[in-house]
């Protein structure tokens, strides 16, 4: 009974290596589909990292399968933080949540949130103040 508790034990420790080597390939993946969307969208990837946040079981044509999330940080303008999330099915990317940023114009106040069409539901952002720009 020894010998085979034995190679039970080395079979799920032989599972657990093989799945944590998977996912580290699939970490490096979501690094370089993170570093390429960021530069594709002049963004900043901050600590050059990504982080597994979610799993999820999705349907594609008819057959179950995992869908990873994870999350990183991003930089708009290099004096700010914004969360950023990627979403792969296997190898590829099926869909991308960065932060956006709206453009005042020159007659536009701060204060008033820049005019967004009727179908869009995104939130437009402006920019951080930066330190040397407050008066206390």
């Amino acid at each position: 009974m020894s010998d085979f508790s034995n190679l039970l034990l080395l079979l799920v420790l032989l599972a657990i290596v093989g799945l944590w080597l998977k996912l580290s390939v699939a970490r490096e993946r979501a690094v370089r589909e993170a570093r390429r969307q960021c530069q594709q969208h002049g963004l900043q990837l901050l600590d050059e990292t990504v982080g597994l946040r979610a799993v999820r079981l999705r349907r594609v044509n008819g057959l179950h399968r995992l869908e990873r999330c994870y999350g990183f940080e991003v930089s708009i303008d290099g004096h700010d933080r914004e969360p950023g999330r990627l979403w792969m099915l296997g190898d590829a990317l099926s869909s991308l949540s960065l932060p956006t940023i709206a453009l005042l114009s020159a007659h536009q106040p701060a204060s008033t949130p820049a005019l967004t069409t009727a179908t869009s539901n995104v939130i437009p952002m402006h920019p951080r103040p930066r330190a040397g720009d407050r008066l206390h």
